[in-house]
């Protein structure tokens, strides 16, 4: 394994166990000897390994406003008289319907039975057990523990499984919808965390395989770290790994299998385009057997979703340089130079960031503004090169191009050539509406188009052509504002306008 991973040596990588939590029961009784009773009787009480840890109240006032806080109470025994004949009666109804607590057990007590008629008591309220005190000996006092306590455990669990259900299936939709592999990391690492409900650490890193775009010739690159790890120097070189750390990301690595113990899991899967990652937690407590599986699951899923980046980025990374290629090469016809596409873009992804288009949709302005003039290739060369106007049956092929370039990009169903065939065939549209092909006028002609036309004339008329010197860029900057309302968008316009000296330094 290569030292591609570093951490502040001064952090504490070892988590302390916790002893099990005891079972958290309330008395609610107005007689001070019922809370010393019950709590005398029951010492030394186990189950599961867990002992009892005693709330007690004195009224029903008092143990509404302690169950109205967040609390993991698993049992009431609850007196029936308190500061009104029906209080526990009232309370017992107001922790299932006011406070929608439904997981406690409750268990009524109650030295006046003629008060509060079984019967009718188990009928009308959501109770676990009615008892008169006189009947509460030891041994049935321990066995209203047994079967409260058993029942509330049971009930949890299933709780515990729901929830886990709902994080497992959000966990992946959020790993799903990240738009990278960094972003992706990050996921993991925020759903890894929300699945098992415990304040985990960790780090998500990658040995890329050679071939992909991300290529690291075979190190490992971290992606990701939580709070813990903020001394992780993303994609250095290092040689601070606490021991702990290394020795389980190197067996995960050996092994090409995950590894485990009570205080940490490293997941490890690989993926068909032969990328090896590994998923480092350590947690706080010993996580159980359960949620090992469900990590497992978990890195499954996982392994799929990061092949699918992998590829998708190198994709996109493709379709880049081709369009840069193809824009260039249509450039070149022209002017031999490959600058005017990179200007058009800058300044086509600029006027679609301030006009409310969001980083993706920008980013596609970008991209496809470099192919309106695709359509110029069905043009002949000696157009293009013309020194001096073009005559009139000259201009008639000239003005096909929009329509060539659409019809050769729409064959194709990718956003960006969709908004590439949109620019092509709109950017000679005018505002006015005496632009062509179609006529279209104000808000008829799409954004993309509008922001084509734009980049289109503002960066023609700064730059030499053909048959002309290229305009200062004052000059041209001031003749594009000034067809505002008329060629151009004024809304446009103004973004342009407020952005001159963003504009201006593309053109330094």
């Amino acid at each position: 394994m290569t030292d591609d991973l570093v951490f502040s040596d001064e952090q504490n990588l070892d988590p302390s166990s916790k002893a099990q939590h005891p079972w958290q029961v309330m008395v609610v009784d107005d007689e001070p000897a019922v809370h010393e009773v019950t709590e005398l009787v029951m010492a030394g009480f186990e189950m599961d390994g867990r002992g009892l840890a005693f709330t007690h109240c004195y009224s029903a006032a008092e143990a509404h406003a302690a169950l109205s806080k967040p609390n993991d109470i698993a049992l009431i025994l609850l007196d029936v008289v308190m500061e009104s004949e029906h209080a526990g009666l009232d309370l017992a109804r107001q922790i299932r319907e006011d406070i929608h607590n439904l997981n406690v057990r409750i268990v009524l007590r109650t030295g006046q039975p003629g008060q509060a008629p079984e019967e009718q008591v188990i009928k009308d309220y959501d109770i676990n057990d009615y008892k008169e005190k006189t009947d509460l000996t030891r041994r049935k006092l321990i066995t209203i523990f047994y079967a409260g306590l058993r029942a509330y455990r049971d009930l949890m669990r299933i709780e515990h499984a729901r929830q886990g259900l709902r994080r497992s299936i959000e966990a992946i939709s959020q790993v799903y919808d990240s738009q990278n592999l960094r972003s992706f990391a990050s996921a993991v690492l925020e759903q890894v965390n929300f699945l098992l409900d415990l304040n985990a650490e960790g780090l998500c890193a990658a040995r890329l395989s050679a071939y992909t775009a991300n290529s690291a010739n075979g190190h490992i690159k971290v992606l990701a770290a939580t709070q813990a790890y903020s001394g992780l120097l993303v994609d250095e070189e290092v040689h601070n790994l606490p021991h702990g750390v290394k020795e389980a990301l190197q067996l995960a690595l050996k092994d090409k299998a995950s590894h485990h113990d009570d205080s940490f899991y490293a997941g490890y899967f690989k993926t068909k385009a032969g990328s090896e990652s590994v998923i480092y937690m350590s947690f706080p407590e010993p996580i159980n057997q359960n949620a090992r599986e469900l990590l497992e699951l978990f890195s499954r899923n996982v392994a799929i979703t990061y092949d699918g980046l992998l590829l998708r980025d190198d994709l996109e990374e493709a379709q880049r340089e081709t369009i840069a290629i193809l824009g260039g090469a249509i450039e070149r016809r022209k002017l031999g130079s490959t600058s005017q596409m990179h200007r058009i873009g800058l300044i086509a992804a600029l006027l679609a960031k301030h006009a409310g288009c969001n980083e993706r949709e920008a980013e596609l302005m970008r991209l496809a503004v470099t192919l309106h003039d695709v359509g110029k290739n069905a043009v002949p060369e000696s157009l293009l090169t013309k020194a001096g106007p073009l005559l009139p049956e000259e201009w008639a092929v000239m003005k096909t191009h929009p329509q060539q370039g659409h019809a050769l990009l729409i064959q194709s169903t990718s956003p960006m050539h969709e908004v590439a065939a949109v620019m092509a065939l709109e950017h000679h549209e005018r505002w006015d509406g005496t632009g062509y092909p179609h006529g279209l006028k104000a808000d008829a002609i799409s954004l993309a188009g509008r922001i084509a036309a734009i980049a289109d004339v503002l960066d023609s008329l700064a730059c030499t052509c053909s048959y002309r010197d290229a305009w200062p860029f004052d000059k041209a900057f001031n003749h594009v504002v000034g067809e505002s309302g008329l060629h151009f968008d004024p809304a446009l316009i103004s973004i342009l306008v407020a952005q001159r000296g963003v504009v201006e330094a593309i053109y330094a």
